[in-house]
């Protein structure tokens, strides 16, 4: 006997936080861009390879604020007939692509800062002081920017990360120079690279975890699987569940999606699956849900209607005697 399918859908959520922060977004890479060509002249210029480790970071940082701006601006656009979840998945290869910059500019730094140990040079303190503070405040205005949307959103998690990541660092910086500046030990400069190098690969790992967990639709952080395995098998008259998949949808922590066949006598009217839907929605904040229910035996262990076919054969069969 054929299965009856029916579907239950639910419309996305709004668009990823990342399209809320355009103006965020603008006014960091501004900011950045020009520290960067400050810190880079004022690197070679006072011989600091802190300054050039940290000019060569914000770098990456501003092409990653440009990706992550991009992303979520596609993110926000609607669905075509053959994108028909829209562009929300940007921000994840967004995600994925700025992690792999971060950790390719980690790899030059490093070069660097290795050479520079090797073949050490007088290092100009207080130059090296004068602009990590200014970078302190650059980098800590940009982190303040997206301060509010980094916890529901990777993509301006990661710019948040970033930022703040340097504010701490330029910290570092002002004190290394100032060290450098009156104990005239060279090796401090390239001893504080390392350092730096060494806090943002540890502060960038998360970022790494969760882009690729995203990258592999994994379910999102915050829902229990079997938690929404057994709500399922809770519903009426429900007697299995199979072909459960839990995903995102873009970076965002509250796009989730769901897809899963359920196994039920009789199949499934219109309300019961609205009342699924919206309990997957409140529960476990689910907002795009498809669910195709089966027609399943009853608990006597037939198909819904096969009473009747019984009854009907039954009442025939004297008739042929």
């Amino acid at each position: 006997m054929p299965h009856d399918h029916s579907h239950a859908g639910h419309q996305h959520a709004a668009p990823p936080a990342g399209g809320a922060f355009s103006a965020a977004f603008a006014i960091g890479i501004g900011l950045n861009l020009a520290f960067v060509i400050a810190e880079t002249i004022g690197g070679f210029w006072a011989h600091s390879s802190a300054l050039l480790s940290d000019a060569g970071h914000n770098l990456s940082d501003v092409l990653s604020l440009a990706l992550a701006w991009g992303a979520a601006w596609l993110a926000g656009r609607p669905a075509t007939r053959r994108y028909t979840f829209g562009y929300r998945g940007a921000t994840i290869q967004a995600a994925l692509l700025n992690t792999a910059l971060l950790y390719a500019a980690l790899g030059f730094i490093l070069w660097e800062t290795i050479d520079h140990l090797r073949h050490p040079e007088p290092v100009n303190g207080r130059w090296v002081m004068i602009l990590a503070g200014i970078g302190i405040l650059v980098n800590g205005v940009t982190a303040l920017l997206f301060r509010s949307g980094q916890k529901s959103d990777v993509n301006v998690r990661g710019a948040y990360l970033h930022m703040l990541t340097d504010a701490l660092v330029s910290v570092g910086v002002v004190l290394g120079g100032g060290l450098v500046m009156y104990t005239g030990w060279t090796w401090l400069d390239p001893a504080i690279s390392f350092i730096i190098l060494g806090i943002i690969a540890y502060s960038s790992w998360g970022l790494l975890r969760d882009s690729l967990r995203l990258g592999l639709q994994a379910v999102p952080d915050g829902i229990d699987p079997e938690a929404v395995r057994n709500y399922l098998l809770q519903q009426p008259q429900v007697q299995s569940v199979h072909d459960l998949h839990i995903w995102s949808l873009s970076s965002s922590g509250h796009d989730a999606a769901l897809m899963a066949h359920l196994v039920r006598p009789g199949g499934a009217d219109a309300q019961w699956l609205a009342t699924l839907t919206k309990g997957l929605e409140t529960e476990f904040h689910i907002h795009h849900s498809t669910v195709q229910v089966e027609d399943g035996p009853m608990p006597g262990g037939c198909h819904s209607g096969c009473h009747e076919t019984e009854h009907s054969v039954a009442e025939a069969a004297p008739v042929h005697h």
